[in-house]
């Protein structure tokens, strides 16, 4: 089932959504002992911004999405960038069990999960992606930095304000990204029988606001995306309380929360 995150939302999310740094493929295939012999599950892909990189790593990737114009936009980038080890599947969490029969003799060397756990039923996942993992394989809870407006700095206060005052709402959701999601996830993993651990990346970017703005548009559903003829509007307030705050610097720290099937 849609998200309400296709149409032009699927631009702005492949165009302005942050990629991840090589450390992050270093460490997933460090931990899960990943080679050309395996296939992976990147759930909840997207564009593509995991399962894309993670592919010159591995036999195969199935990327899974249910946005139909996230895995259009998401084929097209990979043939762009001459990927074509990956295979995209329409679905969610709860097509997951069916994809043992797509598998056949075959296990996952790892399901990455990135930024997108928060729409799904985790505990219920994580049990139905035991039997399709293989022997040191897993899951893998990628979350790349908080949201724009939720960090701790001058100009993503300024930011939150602006878009409190748009939407006429508070913003309070983290997508996943606070420690008691977290911990969440690490008492489902453990109880599902995988081994838990921690790694973390970090690494820091200079923003501007066309990118910020950007960013914004990339993490709202269509029916929240402003107009087309209120866009000028929106970013000239965004500009306007930001510009005080330059440089708009991000630091940003990527949490892999790794799971894996014992050997």
């Amino acid at each position: 089932m849609s998200l309400g995150f296709g149409g032009e939302v699927t631009e702005f999310y492949h165009r302005y959504r942050r990629g991840y740094p090589p450390a992050v493929f270093d460490a997933l295939t460090e931990v899960f002992g990943l080679s050309a012999a395996d296939v992976v599950l990147d759930l909840g892909c997207g564009t593509g911004q995991l399962a894309r990189p993670i592919a010159a790593r591995v036999r195969a990737v199935l990327g899974m999405d249910p946005e139909p114009d996230m895995l259009v936009r998401a084929r097209r980038a990979a043939l762009d960038e001459d990927v074509r080890n990956v295979t995209w599947l329409l679905g969610g969490d709860t097509d997951v069990p069916a994809l043992g029969r797509l598998l056949g003799d075959d296990r996952l060397g790892v399901t990455t999960i990135g930024q997108a756990l928060h729409w799904m039923e985790s505990a219920p996942l994580f049990r139905a992606l035991w039997p399709l993992s293989r022997p040191g394989g897993g899951v893998a809870v990628v979350t790349n930095g908080e949201p724009l407006w939720l960090q701790a700095t001058p100009w993503s206060r300024a930011l939150r304000d602006v878009l409190e005052d748009w939407l006429g709402t508070r913003l309070t959701r983290t997508c996943g990204t606070d420690e008691v999601s977290r911990e969440r996830y690490r008492a489902e993993l453990a109880d599902a029988g995988y081994q838990v651990g921690v790694r973390t990346v970090e690494y820091a970017g200079d923003l501007d606001v066309d990118t910020i703005v950007g960013g914004v548009f990339s993490a709202m559903s269509v029916d929240r995306l402003p107009a087309p003829e209120r866009r000028a509007e929106f970013a000239a307030r965004v500009h306007e309380a930001l510009t005080p705050h330059a440089s708009f610097v991000e630091s940003v720290r990527v949490s892999l929360l790794t799971g894996r099937v014992p050997r």
